[in-house]
């Protein structure tokens, strides 16, 4: 197991105590013994993907240890607790099949419970970029009780070209309540969260996997989300994962794609030219203009020429 120390936190969080705007620590002492079988996962949890041989060292420690941090849970109608936070260690107690498990309890709202997640595993840098962003989402979602495409929507309206459509926005109290919150986290702006993270959540599906999972670096994956057809993606991909690929090395990839996309697209109009040329030559040579009833499929067909002709002139 990797026993080497962190120094220093990825971000400058104020802690999960001052998002809960209380000054008194927190009483990791009052921990109790809570059978694993009483323990259930939150609906919504910050947190998807463990890599794995970070679970295999947590599961070897707990064999010879225990579990030396207790989890944080919270209570349930039903008697049950939900978990907040140390799913990795409630994950390798299953494995270790632990009957029972320390345990703080605490009395927490759903987006205390949530920010405290977040708070945890941003804290720590165990989530990837991908489940980072989401996350950040569904706790603005949670505070401002609205869905996560409000949220979106109300970052991207800052960025409106009317000064006055902007001013309304930073203005209104939603706004105040996503800056306290990206306060609170303290990597972000606003501004910076929507322009370098929200694009994210809309990579191609086998680019989010390949991110979510670790395998590549987002900086790497949004280059490679530049490529459309998902062949041509899926191989340069692969490229980037198995032969460890720099970004530098990824987008050389990516302009001779480019170039070789360019050279077929330009081949093709160059055929569709050669074919409407012989095509025209063959008609006026043909008797097609003799029969009434091609003549009228004659006429759709050059209707639908002129169509483009003229949604070309208009899109230059």
């Amino acid at each position: 197991m990797n026993s080497k120390k962190r120094t220093t936190q990825p971000y400058q969080i104020k802690g999960v105590d001052a998002l809960f705007g209380s000054d008194e620590p927190r009483n990791e002492s009052a921990a109790v013994l809570i059978s694993i079988e009483q323990i259930v996962l939150p609906q919504q949890q910050p947190r998807r993907y463990f890599a794995p041989q970070s679970m295999h060292d947590l599961v070897e420690s707990i064999k010879l240890y225990g579990i030396l941090q207790p989890l944080l849970v919270r209570p349930q109608k039903d008697g049950k607790y939900e978990l907040v936070a140390g799913e990795r260690r409630f994950q390798a107690a299953k494995t270790v099949q632990l009957e029972s498990v320390p345990a703080v309890i605490r009395q927490m709202t759903d987006v205390e419970a949530f920010e405290l997640a977040l708070s945890e595993n941003l804290q720590r840098e165990d989530l990837n970029p991908v489940e980072e962003t989401e996350g950040i989402v569904a706790l603005l979602a949670l505070k401002l009780n609205q869905t996560a495409e409000s949220v979106i929507a109300l970052l991207t309206s800052a960025a409106h070209p009317e000064r006055e459509a902007v001013d309304n926005v930073i203005h209104s109290p939603e706004w105040q309540t996503l800056l306290e919150v990206f306060n609170s986290i303290g990597k972000f702006s606003p501004e910076s969260f929507r322009t370098n993270r929200l694009p994210l959540l809309k990579l191609p599906q086998d680019i989010m996997e390949a991110l979510r999972s670790g395998m590549i670096e987002y900086t790497k994956a949004k280059v490679i989300a530049r490529v459309k057809d998902e062949s041509l993606r899926a191989s340069l991909l692969d490229d980037a994962i198995q032969n460890d690929l720099s970004l530098s090395q990824i987008k050389e990839r990516l302009a001779v794609i480019k170039a070789e996309t360019t050279g077929v697209l330009e081949k093709k109009s160059s055929d569709i030219k050669k074919q409407i040329d012989e095509a025209y030559t063959k008609v006026k040579k043909s008797k097609v203009w003799d029969n009434p009833k091609k003549q009228k499929r004659l006429q759709k067909l050059l209707a639908e020429l002129e169509a483009l002709i003229v949604e070309e002139s208009n899109d230059s």
